[in-house]
């Protein structure tokens, strides 16, 4: 599915009394907290010996990805503008892929 038609029907279900900064503010805590159910998952198999839960890692990373689209539209911006800056960003950071060095040794206001 193309990122900005998803942020298009993704804010079909946004609370229509909200502000533009309350979106923000909602967006930004439900992105700490849903991706806090991502590593939750993840701990459960590596620390306490649990399946995998696949399936449930996946609708984890769509939560993550639902308040993805609704803190970008709260910053007027559409979702392919915000991986497109991202990738350009690590184009920078990274212009012949991953070096570890790289990523040891980033330049000052690298984020």
């Amino acid at each position: 599915m193309d990122a900005n038609k998803y942020q298009e029907l993704a804010l079909r279900t946004l609370n229509g009394d909200l502000d533009k900064k309350q979106v923000l503010l909602n967006g930004a805590m439900g992105l700490c907290g849903e991706s806090g159910e991502v590593i939750d998952a993840l701990k459960k198999h590596m620390m306490h010996g649990h399946e995998l839960d696949r399936d449930h890692m996946i609708k984890e990373l769509g939560d993550v990805a639902w308040y993805l689209a609704i803190t970008a539209y709260a910053l007027d911006c559409d979702l392919s503008e915000v991986f497109e800056r991202n990738i350009a960003k690590l184009k920078a950071r990274y212009p012949e892929g991953f070096s570890e060095e790289r990523s040891k040794h980033r330049a000052k206001n690298d984020d």
